[in-house]
This record gives C-alpha cells, structure tokens and sequence, in this order.
C-alpha cells in the first residue's frame, strides 16, 4: 500500500506537458483563462458563438463604436420654449422667472426668459412682457396680439438700424 501519492503536478512535468491534461494551457485558468466559457467572456468584436445571447440582452449597441466622435457631431442644445409651453407652465415660470423691472418708468412684471428662443407654436391666453434671446416673427406676433410685449436684445439692434436707415434716406 502507497503511503505518500504522487501528485499530478510532478508527473505532468516534460515537453508539451503544461495543460495537465486540460488540453489547451489556457483551458484550466477558470473565467480569467480561455475566453468564450462562462458569463460574458468571449462576446468581443469577433465573437460569434454568443452574438445571439448578447443580442438578445443588450441589443446592436453592445458591438461596434456609439458615441461622439468629433465636435463636428455634438448636438445643438439650444434652450427653446414654444408659446405654448409658457401657457401651461406659467404659474412656475412666473414664480422661478418673474421679476419686478421698470419698463417705460412703470414698475411691471417681466418673465425673464433669457436664455431661451420663444417659438410661436400655440397661443398665450394672457398679456405678458417676456425677455428673451431670441424670438421667431410668429411668436412676436401672438405675444403682440393679446397686447403682451417681448424683449429681446436682437430686436433692439434691428430697431436701431432700421431707424438710422430712415434719417439716412
């Protein structure tokens, strides 16, 4: 009867003899070793046994290249607000936007929409002064309409040379 067993590792020492009978030397390394066995292992670029699994997971987006690639490709993230959009919100917006400016030497109360471009996309159902970037000719004109006014730096400039145009002619 054998007291002390040989282990496997001693016996498997020699040329070629690195796998212990594994097969391939990487097979035996466990997830870190051979790729393509448990989990997500093996779903790279060029895997094919586990496209279908990953598809059904995570979808196309799993392969391949997302995401900005230049500056070019950056999406414009312009604030904009439709007519609209004030009307259904203009409770909050006077709240978070409203302030007291004097206007023509009466103290009235401004929306102070600044940083947005107002769209005329639906209508507004009261008179309003709104300060804005920007605004598009229909909204000027729905704001007008009910007797609401709109500030917006680009107007004031338009106005100037408009009127500077006329002393010259």
């Amino acid at each position: 009867m054998k007291l002390k067993k040989r282990k496997k590792v001693s016996r498997m020492h020699g040329h070629g003899m690195g796998s212990h009978g594994w097969g391939s030397r990487k097979k035996h390394v466990g997830s870190s070793g051979h790729k393509g066995g448990k989990g997500m292992s093996g779903t790279g670029k060029m895997a094919g046994h586990l496209k279908t699994y990953v598809l059904k997971l995570y979808g196309n987006k799993y392969f391949g290249k997302q995401g900005i690639t230049s500056k070019s490709t950056k999406r414009r993230k312009n604030l904009v607000m439709n007519l609209e959009d004030i009307q259904k919100n203009l409770g909050s917006l006077k709240k978070v936007f409203g302030k007291k400016e004097k206007i023509e030497g009466k103290e009235q109360e401004v929306l102070d929409l600044s940083d947005y471009k107002i769209l005329g996309n639906g209508e507004l159902k009261e008179k309003l002064i709104i300060k804005a970037k920007a605004a598009s000719q229909s909204a000027i004109e729905g704001i007008e309409k009910i007797g609401g006014k709109i500030i917006v730096p680009e107007l004031k400039e338009r106005i100037k040379e408009d009127k500077s145009k006329e002393e010259k002619k």
